[in-house]
């Protein structure tokens, strides 16, 4: 009996998180969509939008959900009081079931970022308490809960599918699940002396809580952040990092882990951990391919054997002040958010205006300054992640457990790395051929959101499929970048589209250029472009739609801000310039010199300036290039559409025959997309 109610304890634990994992990703998400929507609500004209238009937030409403975060993430220091009783353990639990439950209703009455910072703060409430009464299962909450939620966005194709109101069945009966077992811990609880003891978080184990989350969400748990950051195909990753995950539920690797360790002074012990696990990401991102991948696979062994460590036995009479370092992990995961979403924004930041200029001689350049770094926070973050390892002196936190144990772990860690694979097995795209016209768009997608920053990529897939496109080049892609729920876009896409896909990355391996295609992709490369601004680049991909070959640049010019570190709007029109000579170069290295015979191309993206600047004239002055839309009434042409004002920011230019164009008016994203039919006949 003492087994069963220990498993039922596993398994409870591991419902929590899984529940904490996907709201904490989703929070992250919609505190930075939110914020946005609501940074551009002064600048509206209601009069010209419908008020139920998706994504429409005033300030007020903004101001209000982060109270709420505010209040649900203080939920934990309640532990700190009434942690020692177990009414918390168990109320805390079904609050927790009742919150996610209502995190999944499509359209609820509550908005969705109140009730993932509910679901949030009880479940970090519920972990500081649990560690009170049942210390063994703590790491089981993380080990289990990042397990499942791979295997789930597996099946999503790398976008939580909990995320959707399709969900909400299996939501009810997993929130139901956990309240019968919430109940049932609470008839019969494990007692303390029968494989349970009373623990604590300490001041390092809360920072490192809060590190390894990071970790996890941004890199390590994610596996086509793996394979972006590694430069490495997503479908071996998805079983090959769920077994890294799971793999401490086995005793057996517990105990090897643990003999590995007792080979060091228990001084040195978590040094040789915080190298082991930096050597792991500095060479899994900065060496491509097979290498570099699995580097990654094993720096998730050494994170997930970290949990062990981040709480530890209780003595007797000793305080327990849990719940007040869970709100350390809260500020130290959000600061680690923060710096990762700078090594992306940069180039965005604004200078201070009005009473805040002072400012701007320090935060701004600071701010700036995150370009490249991306590398320097993950180190950051294991660094402060193995903090409890380095400041313990225990010869191995890890228990050990009997054979019988081990092989069922090893059971369980095989039928989920298997399910992970059968999910993000690819699709059989049968290609189109003998065509003597193809399509092709060009989309910039924003990210994923509209203007008013809705995350809609069903949306964007409904217009490509509108389009009836057998080419898109898109643009401002993102590959699982904590602000966009951890996605790969351009594979999430590809295959609710059945098409091919090829990414080019410019942004720390996450953010940048993709092609989609139903026509067969016979190669795919790119450049990064000079750049003042943010970080960009050129894609090249060549199709095979006949006998022949056409090649197909997809690209994304820096874009023209005043007040950021891009300097005045003639420099950055410099910048273009720049980018566009080294575009044209590019071509004509293909064509052995001249576009004469580069044979057929198409170059198309994301120009960021219009039809009469002199960038765009130094295209249509080239013999034998074409812009289908040139002679377009100008609204009709326009790309780039938001509230109150619009142009023509992106281009398709070609030396092949138009036969038709059309800008699709879609609010997906704050571009439209721009689709050309070509005649492929040579």
């Amino acid at each position: 009996m003492a087994g069963f109610n220990r498993l039922r304890n596993v398994l409870e634990a591991g419902l929590v998180g899984l529940f904490l994992v996907q709201a904490l990703r989703a929070v992250v998400s919609l505190v930075y969509s939110r914020v946005a929507g609501a940074s551009i609500y002064p600048a509206l004209d209601l009069n010209l939008l419908d008020l139920n238009t998706p994504g429409l937030v005033t300030p007020l409403e903004v101001q209000t959900e982060l109270i709420v975060l505010a209040a649900g993430l203080a939920v934990p220091l309640l532990s700190i009081f009434v942690g020692g009783w177990r009414g918390f353990l168990f109320l805390t639990g079904l609050a927790l079931a009742g919150a996610r439950f209502v995190m999944a209703v499509p359209d609820g009455v509550v908005s969705p970022l109140i009730s993932a910072s509910l679901v949030v703060g009880l479940g970090l409430g519920y972990i500081a308490s649990m560690v009170r009464h049942r210390l063994t299962h703590v790491p089981y909450v993380f080990v289990i809960g990042f397990t499942a939620d791979q295997v789930l966005r597996a099946a999503g194709n790398t976008l939580d599918p909990s995320l959707g109101g399709s969900y909400l069945p299996v939501q009810i009966g997993l929130s139901a699940a956990l309240a019968v077992l919430v109940i049932a811990s609470a008839v019969r609880p494990v007692k303390l002396g029968d494989g349970e003891r009373r623990g604590l978080f300490t001041l390092w184990g809360g920072v490192g809580l809060g590190a390894l989350l990071f970790l996890q969400l941004a890199l390590l748990a994610s596996p086509n952040a793996v394979a972006g950051r590694a430069g490495f195909d997503y479908t071996p990753l998805v079983p090959a990092l769920i077994i890294a995950t799971a793999l401490p539920l086995i005793p057996a690797v517990r105990g090897a882990a643990r003999g590995f360790v007792g080979l060091f002074d228990p001084a040195a012990q978590g040094w040789v951990w915080l190298l082991l696990l930096a050597l792991m990401i500095v060479v899994g991102t900065r060496v491509q391919g097979v290498v570099g991948a699995s580097a990654l696979v094993v720096g998730q062994v050494i994170a997930s054997l970290s949990w062990w460590w981040l709480a530890r036995p209780q003595a007797e009479k000793e305080r327990n002040a849990s719940g007040l370092w869970m709100v350390v992990t809260v500020l130290v995961f959000g600061l680690l958010v923060v710096c990762d979403l700078f090594t992306y924004e940069y180039a965005y930041v604004r200078d201070f205006a009005g009473q805040l200029s002072f400012l701007n001689r320090v935060v701004p350049p600071l701010l700036r300054g995150f370009r490249g770094l991306g590398l320097a926070v993950l180190i950051l973050a294991v660094v402060l992640a193995a903090l409890p390892v380095v400041a313990s002196r225990r010869s191995g936190a890890w228990s050990g457990g009997t054979r019988l144990q081990s092989v069922f772990g090893l059971l369980v860690v095989a039928v989920a790395a298997l399910v992970g694979l059968f999910f993000a097995r690819p699709p059989v795209i049968v290609p189109a051929r003998d065509l003597t016209e193809i399509r092709v768009a060009t989309y910039n997608i924003h990210a994923g959101y509209s203007e008013l920053y809705h995350y809609d990529l069903e949306g964007i897939a409904r217009t490509i499929l509108e389009s009836g496109a057998n080419v898109v080049l898109l643009q401002e892609v993102e590959g699982g970048r904590l602000t966009s729920f951890g996605t790969d876009q351009a594979l999430w896409l590809a295959r609710r589209l059945g098409m091919d896909r090829r990414f080019f990355p410019t942004n720390e391996g996450l953010y940048g250029l993709a092609v989609l295609s139903n026509v067969e992709i016979t190669q795919a490369d790119g450049l990064l472009l000079s750049s003042r601004g943010l970080q960009t680049g050129v894609q090249r991909v060549r199709v095979r739609p006949d006998d022949g070959e056409i090649s197909l640049y997809n690209t994304w010019l820096g874009v023209l801000l005043e007040g950021t570190g891009g300097g005045s709007l003639d420099a950055q029109e410099q910048d273009q310039q720049r980018q566009l000579a080294e575009i044209l170069s590019l071509m004509l290295s293909h064509g052995g010199g001249s576009l004469n015979t580069l044979g057929r191309f198409v170059l198309g993206g994301t120009f960021n300036n219009i039809p009469s600047s002199d960038l765009v004239g130094t295209l249509t002055r080239i013999p034998g290039v074409v812009d289908p839309f040139a002679d377009e009434n100008p609204i009709n042409a326009a790309t780039f559409r938001q509230i109150g004002r619009s142009a023509r920011l992106d281009y398709v230019f070609t030396n092949m025959l138009a036969l038709g164009r059309l800008v699709l008016d879609s609010a997906a994203s704050d571009h439209r997309l721009a689709v050309v039919g070509l005649n492929v006949s040579r």
